[in-house]
């Protein structure tokens, strides 16, 4: 097959659509598929934030990249982030591509061109909803509760150009359905690396933490440096964790617009020994710290799956997460592979830190769990259901 793939957010872009789309691409590829990403073009400036170098991504053969000019996006959440302002004309030029399916990511400027090169060229459209979307109207001037329903409203209508639909998390579908979404519909993961997110051995933990200078307890945030992640909430129960566990650590991976005020808070809090902040970090880096870890949280009230979470499944690490949008539906309430805490709770959060990070055994069993359970999201799974739908649409 010839897939078109269409994204607002792509590398340079620190963001979990970017990497589970990369993922599903390669896996597509490896399967004798032909697959073009459509992305916006980024700057040397915004491949300068995320410390990478200005170029395109080398993804093998049977992957293709479209670069669409763009605007830099005021308020980004990354600092990275483009607009793309769409124009009807350009479908001309890829009319001869006979793509067979078209998978958009969102209704933006990119998800306008997917629409129209549809549209135009009379290919079927599919969709995925990453997004909840009223989580992110808050970085709008104007944003009221009556801009809140146009948003979601205007959200279900563009979806409903699709064939087919799905989100990670049914209660986006639920959200969008109430919204006058029409179309069939289903959740499915996004794929997750398996590959490189492996439980280490004791020996390789004690080495990593060596190398990354994490202590014998260290809680891992991989992930944006948002407001609506919460992070400021893991430092602050890393304050309260710290009164019972002394050299506890914070390892933070990711970049943001409010990394400034958290390196802030941990200052003022007395925790500059036991919070590191590591920035974006290279795949190895990244794959690196989930061994070394101990354990994964995460307090963001904007998760449709949070793949930062799933990767430390993998890692065979437990993981707490708040009681939001789709994280406690990956975490199940069990209590069998982390815990889920209410929304900024913080004392609640440090007491089961502690828990966890004074019972070795239970994060083992707990990381065993959470290993089992996110095998069935592998990349590989994943691709092979997206096949199933391009065929059927």
């Amino acid at each position: 097959m010839k897939i078109a793939i269409f994204s607002d957010n792509f590398y340079p872009e620190i963001s979990g659509i970017s990497d589970s789309i990369i993922l599903l691409g390669k896996e597509l590829a490896e399967r004798g598929h032909e697959v073009h990403f459509f992305a916006a073009k980024y700057s040397v400036k915004d491949h300068a934030v995320a410390n990478l170098p200005y170029g395109e991504l080398d993804l093998g053969e049977g992957i293709k990249f479209h670069r669409f000019w763009s605007l830099p996006m005021l308020g980004s959440p990354t600092k990275q982030s483009r607009v793309v302002i769409p124009s009807i004309f350009r479908f001309w030029k890829f009319r001869k591509e006979k793509f067979d399916v078209i998978y958009t990511q969102d209704p933006y400027g990119m998800g306008i061109e997917a629409l129209w090169m549809s549209w135009m060229l009379k290919i079927p459209l599919v969709g995925t909803n990453h997004t909840p979307i009223t989580e992110f109207t808050s970085y709008l001037p104007f944003s009221n509760k009556y801009f809140d329903k146009a948003a979601l409203m205007a959200n279900s209508w563009y979806y409903n150009r699709c064939k087919f639909v799905s989100a990670p998390f049914e209660g986006i579908l639920e959200e969008m359905k109430d919204y006058g979404l029409k179309r069939d519909s289903m959740p499915l993961s996004n794929p997750i690396d398996l590959k490189n997110f492996t439980p280490a051995s004791e020996e390789e933990k004690r080495t990593l933490k060596e190398k990354y200078g994490f202590t014998e307890r260290t809680i891992l945030y991989a992930g944006r440096l948002a407001p609506e992640k919460r992070v400021d909430d893991i430092i602050k129960a890393v304050a309260e964790v710290k009164k019972t566990i002394p050299d506890v650590m914070l390892a933070i991976t990711g970049l943001g617009a409010a990394e400034d005020d958290l390196k802030k808070l941990a200052k003022d809090l007395g925790l500059e020994n036991n919070v590191k902040f590591f920035g974006r970090v290279d795949d190895e880096t990244h794959a690196e710290t989930y061994k070394a870890a101990d354990m994964f949280v995460v307090m963001s009230t904007a998760e449709t799956q949070c793949l930062s979470m799933m990767k430390a499944m993998s890692a065979g690490i437990p993981v707490i997460g708040a009681d939001a949008w789709a994280l406690p539906s990956y975490i199940g309430r069990d209590e069998k592979k982390g815990f889920v805490v209410p929304v900024g709770d913080v004392k609640m959060l440090a007491e089961k830190a502690v828990l966890l990070l004074e019972n070795p055994q239970k994060r083992a069993e707990m990381g065993k769990y959470g290993q089992a359970f996110v095998e069935t999201y592998s990349a590989g799974k994943i691709a092979e259901k997206w096949l199933e739908i391009f065929k059927n649409t």
